[in-house]
């Protein structure tokens, strides 16, 4: 019992911009299996529900994970409030499958948008590795909004910045920077993580080009093991849950229409569950 009863105590916290942190969460056991691309399941407090995070890093030796969260709803919220000594109730993981690694003959273009950037910087890592050409790309409204470029300069061989306002980097989005990427050199295959407009831009742009695309799809989730089916999404004409059989999948077959559908199945809940969670804080 032991073994398996473990405190997922908060090593370290720090912020990177309004609303969203980097955490070090002490997870000995997942620390140690983990894989580019997989992703946990945390839930902070006993009466919280679980969401899906996706991991930016960890250390095997030292037996911690990375996490980066933004305060979005309730649960997102519970976990962001979370101090230095305190402890996650939950922690599930490692779940899904590794992102897909291989050596192509172009370079491997990693696209993050908003927190999404820490999910790719274990696979730039990866692919690196494997002995391929890793560029990275980070996009935002606003510089104030860039996450983890310098770590992600640490596993890429070069770093593009796009900003939607243009204080820094190119003026416009991730689309812009592939844009200028493939005006000076081949790509064989791009890996996209962040908001679902972002990734359907990039999938319609590489399919067209006859780009290999993966897309992260961070589904409705509740058991995260494919149990229960909460997850399910629609790639090339067949069902998948995209917690078993992804989060990675080919950005070209993913029925997106369904996805986003699904996403805004429990809005009204969310809004109700944060308002009471809000009006308690403020007792």
């Amino acid at each position: 019992m032991g073994k398996y009863n473990q405190d997922f105590k908060v090593l370290t916290k720090r912020e990177l911009c309004a609303n969203t942190y980097h955490f070090k969460i002490q997870a000995p056991l997942i620390a140690k299996k983990i894989l580019a691309g997989q992703f946990i399941m945390i839930r902070p407090n006993e009466n919280s529900e679980r969401i899906p995070l996706s991991i930016c890093g960890w250390n095997r030796e030292e037996g911690y994970i990375e996490l980066i969260i933004m305060s979005a709803g309730r649960t997102s919220t519970e976990a962001t409030i979370k101090e230095v000594g305190d402890s996650f109730k939950d922690v599930v993981g490692p779940l899904g499958q590794r992102s897909h690694i291989a050596k192509y003959d172009g370079a491997c273009v990693l696209m993050g948008g908003g927190y999404g950037t820490g999910a790719i910087i274990p696979t730039a890592r990866d692919l690196k590795e494997a002995g391929n050409r890793v560029i990275g790309v980070v996009g935002a409204r606003s510089e104030n909004l860039l996450l983890m470029v310098d770590e992600l300069k640490d596993a890429c061989d070069e770093v593009y910045l796009t900003t939607n306002d243009g204080s820094i980097g190119i003026e416009g989005f991730v689309t812009h920077a592939l844009e200028e990427i493939q005006k000076k050199e081949k790509v064989s295959s791009v890996l996209a993580v962040g908001p679902v407009p972002m990734m359907i831009a990039v999938a319609n742009m590489t399919k067209e080009d006859g780009i290999e695309c993966w897309v992260s799809l961070n589904a409705i989730m509740v058991d995260g093991t494919g149990m229960c089916g909460a997850c399910r999404v629609t790639v090339g004409g067949k069902t998948k849950f995209a917690c078993f059989h992804g989060p990675d999948f080919n950005g070209h077959e993913v029925d997106f229409k369904e996805l986003m559908t699904r996403q805004k199945m429990f809005v009204d809940q969310e809004k109700i569950a944060m308002e009471a969670f809000t009006g308690a804080l403020e007792k």
